[in-house]
């Protein structure tokens, strides 16, 4: 999303002052974070190092995941935890997009949003099919849901760097509606019980911080213990934690007009962060599964595995392909300039890269049974390949279409 130069990016309050050549080096490396390809990259590099490790050796990956700190193990600290972070810029992209981006008005959005719907629901029905007919799992239909907004958009901008911008926006918002159905859908489903207790603890943490906000208060040091107070409350809720990152998120002061909003000095300073620290360690202790024969098969012949196949590579871009033109015959709505039915097959391929919230699907479904989490993972993963390379060759394809037209 575009942003301003003369935006401030250096707002928290600082104890000791670097040196300025380590300082530059810092600010570089954040700038390299920021960008869609370099996230996903390490994203992906760090879930290939846990693939490995789990092939090479399965006992120290499973002791290192699941070594006990105080109440959680290391893998639960970093998808209750540390994801709360990646939450939070999810939920300020949402707010982003709600008042300056592309689901400001309503009839811009209304393409992406019906997408993203279609996008979601058919997934979710090619997984249940599959599992009907094979007599599998039915728990496991949110699992093909998700896209990956960080892979997607680094995929895309290797491969459609000359594809008009529209794509991209329709892309991401696509994607943001996406991780807000998925959001809502982690706390539809995966909510047994509620201590009201402490969620009204986790409430009044974010009233707070929504009040902070109203009164222009912007001492970053302020928000830390309100953000860290509304997760642990929403933690011992019942609730899934990661929810207090999207509400603080979405609570966080931001307007069209504003040149140096408290959205954009979070964002510029936790997205670096969620993108090289968060993201890679939740893919390093979630997508290590020991890759044998017997997993290589129960991915080709298990109904599980096979649903989520399904889902991601043919659901995915079925039903934004879908959505998309079924809106765009029957309402006013239009898509993006420049763009066709075939640039949107190409945007719904790239849905079927589910990755993050995908793998956090699988261990809120098969946290109780180890083979079928394996096999959910290891679909998740080989899903999202196989269609990072099909939108790959997509994505080229209707480059050398758009400049064969513009020439």
């Amino acid at each position: 999303m575009p942003t301003s130069p003369t935006r401030n990016t250096h707002w928290w309050p600082r104890l000791r002052a670097p040196r300025r050549h380590s300082h530059a080096n810092a600010l570089h490396l954040a700038d390299a974070l920021r960008t869609s390809t370099v996230g996903g990259l390490i994203m992906l590099a760090a879930a290939a190092v846990a693939i490995v490790w789990a092939c090479l050796s399965q006992s120290s990956y499973h002791g290192f995941t699941q070594f006990q700190l105080g109440s959680h193990t290391i893998a639960g600290w970093v998808s209750d935890g540390l994801l709360t972070v990646f939450f939070f810029v999810a939920g300020l992209e949402l707010k982003r997009e709600f008042t300056e981006g592309s689901l400001r008005r309503p009839v811009d959005a209304v393409v992406p949003i019906v997408a993203a719907a279609a996008g979601m629901i058919v997934p979710a029905g090619c997984y249940l099919l599959v599992n009907v007919l094979g007599h599998g799992e039915l728990r496991g239909w949110t699992i093909p849901m998700a896209t990956d907004i960080a892979f997607a958009l680094a995929v895309l901008a290797i491969a459609g760097k000359s594809m008009p911008p529209s794509l991209r926006a329709f892309l991401l918002t696509l994607a943001v509606v996406d991780d807000l159905g998925s959001i809502l859908v982690i706390a539809v489903v995966f909510t047994d019980t509620i201590s009201w207790g402490w969620l009204a603890g986790s409430l009044a943490a974010m009233a707070l911080w929504w009040l902070g906000q109203r009164r222009h208060i912007d001492n970053g040091w302020l928000y830390l213990p309100l953000g860290a107070l509304a997760w642990w409350c929403m933690l011992n809720s019942g609730i899934h934690p990661t929810l207090a990152g999207v509400a603080v998120g979405l609570l966080t002061r931001n307007t069209a007009e504003g040149m140096d909003e408290p959205l954009d000095r979070w964002k510029a300073t936790v997205e670096p962060w969620s993108a090289g620290l968060v993201v890679p360690l939740f893919a390093l202790v979630s997508a290590g599964v020991h890759v044998d024969a017997s997993l290589l098969r129960a991915i080709w012949t298990q109904p599980v595995a096979l649903g989520i196949l399904a889902g991601l590579v043919v659901g995915k871009p079925l039903g934004i392909l879908a959505g998309t033109m079924l809106t765009v015959r029957h309402s006013p709505a239009e898509l993006g300039r420049g763009l066709g039915g075939r640039d949107v097959v190409a945007a719904g391929q790239l849905g079927g890269v589910g990755l993050t919230i995908s793998l956090l699907m699988c261990e809120l479904c098969f946290a109780d049974n180890a083979q079928l989490l394996d096999e959910a993972k290891a679909a998740v993963l080989l899903a999202s390949v196989i269609s990072a390379v099909l939108a790959s060759v997509l994505l080229r394809r209707r480059v050398r279409a758009h400049r064969a037209a513009d020439a």
